[in-house]
């Protein structure tokens, strides 16, 4: 029987640089004028644990930075992760090679990267976020979960955000510890280039616990946005019936978001901070539009189990923000239509690419739809996370 055998050609690193991998995303850019007006991706990533090197330094136990370090070599360390499929099974080479590039002369990796591809598809300002890390709600050990937290905002904010203008970011709160997520909007609020703040979806604390209210206060008092970034869980007693990533991935993006949607809807918190600007990330749209149809449903029979609202769910809902990424683009567009118009899209909803991720959006995604004006794209592109995040308006791209 023969054996494959490696393949052990020189590999053209520059196939694979960001100017490159995106020359096509740069040509739609020119076509479409971008450079015309804003443009902001509200839900980018790196990979922080090219990183962890740097980020341990930051740990402030002696002992859990001790633990971190050591473990760094093995696949997970102390770290909680989840079977990823980011590459399709090798399929795509990116992140094998994002390593490759050199950064330019005193840029930090992370920025090089990330104002290449951001130049590249004309985006003027990103939101970053991490990627192991957002499964970190699901670590065993609360404190660990914590200790990572503070460990990585830190290190965001000194070697990152400080260092770059046009890339922000929603910090990571530690939300098991109701505690520590408190401190953590007080120490960090205030940083260069904190726009607010991330709740990692795949945990199973209730949003509506009592322990977290003096932080939403406070969050409403700052005027900084709150987010739920989804992700999935196998692990999950529901999900766990799946046997394809494709399934989980379906599902668990969207599980997720919307038991803490109902949870923080049904139990009046939009009626107890009603300045507290929200925002849910990274579950695509058709689940938003289907559950407030449903949460409406059945509020008009049982208005007694919620006795703090006013209004049905989908009124508050409607006030919320909602990140376009992954876009369901249906044959029919007028089911699409439709859609933009139960979330009042012109007005919340907020483009995202979730670059480098597999299924990343281009700006076009939103550009190219035919049913929105000129002036409903560039809201949804980049006017609304503006007025969200408190950003100038004027475009800083550049378009190779």
């Amino acid at each position: 029987m023969d054996m494959p055998r490696n393949d052990v050609r020189p590999v053209d690193l520059d196939v694979y640089s960001t100017p490159k991998h995106l020359e096509h995303a740069s040509e739609q850019a020119r076509a479409r004028s971008y450079q015309d007006f804003l443009i902001v991706d509200v839900d980018s990533h790196h990979y922080e644990n090219e990183h962890y090197s740097e980020v341990f330094q930051y740990i402030e136990s002696p002992v859990i930075r001790r633990e971190a370090m050591e473990g760094a070599s093995r696949r997970t360390g102390i770290l909680n992760t989840q079977v990823g499929y980011q590459n399709t099974g090798g399929r795509i080479h990116r992140q094998k090679f994002r390593g490759k590039e050199k950064p330019k002369a005193g840029k930090h990796a992370d920025i090089m990267l990330t104002l290449d591809w951001m130049d590249a598809m004309g985006v003027d300002y990103t939101c970053l976020f991490p990627t192991p890390m957002l499964f970190l709600g699901l670590h065993p050990q609360v404190e660990i979960e914590t200790a990572m937290c503070r460990a990585y905002n830190a290190w965001l904010c000194e070697r990152i955000l400080a260092n770059e203008p046009r890339i922000v970011s929603m910090l990571y709160l530690p939300f098991n510890d109701p505690e520590a997520a408190y401190r953590t909007v007080k120490d960090f609020g205030e940083k260069k280039g904190v726009v607010g703040f991330m709740v990692t979806s795949p945990r199973y604390k209730p949003v509506h616990d009592n322990a977290y209210i003096k932080t939403y206060a406070l969050l409403e008092e700052m005027g900084k946005p709150i987010s739920f970034h989804a992700a999935y869980s196998w692990d999950d007693r529901a999900l766990q019936m799946t046997n394809r990533f494709i399934s989980v991935h379906a599902l668990g993006f969207m599980w997720f978001n919307m038991i803490h949607m109902t949870n923080w809807v049904i139990n009046g918190l939009p009626v107890r901070f009603p300045k507290l600007k929200v925002m849910w990330i990274e579950s695509g749209l058709t689940w938003a539009s289907g559950l407030m149809q449903r949460l409406d449903h059945s509020y008009m029979m049982r208005t007694s189990d919620a006795p703090a609202l006013k209004e049905k769910p989908s009124h508050y809902m409607q006030q919320m923000y909602f990140s376009s990424q992954p876009m369901e683009m249906p044959d029919d567009k007028s089911v699409l239509e439709a859609t933009f118009k139960m979330i009042k899209a012109e007005t919340q909803l907020v483009w995202s690419s979730d670059y480098p991720h597999w299924d990343f959006d281009l700006p076009s995604t939103i550009y190219d739809l035919p049913f929105l004006k000129e002036q409903a794209k560039r809201n949804i592109l980049g006017a609304n996370a503006a007025r969200l995040f408190g950003l100038n308006t004027k475009p800083v791209k550049k378009i190779p």
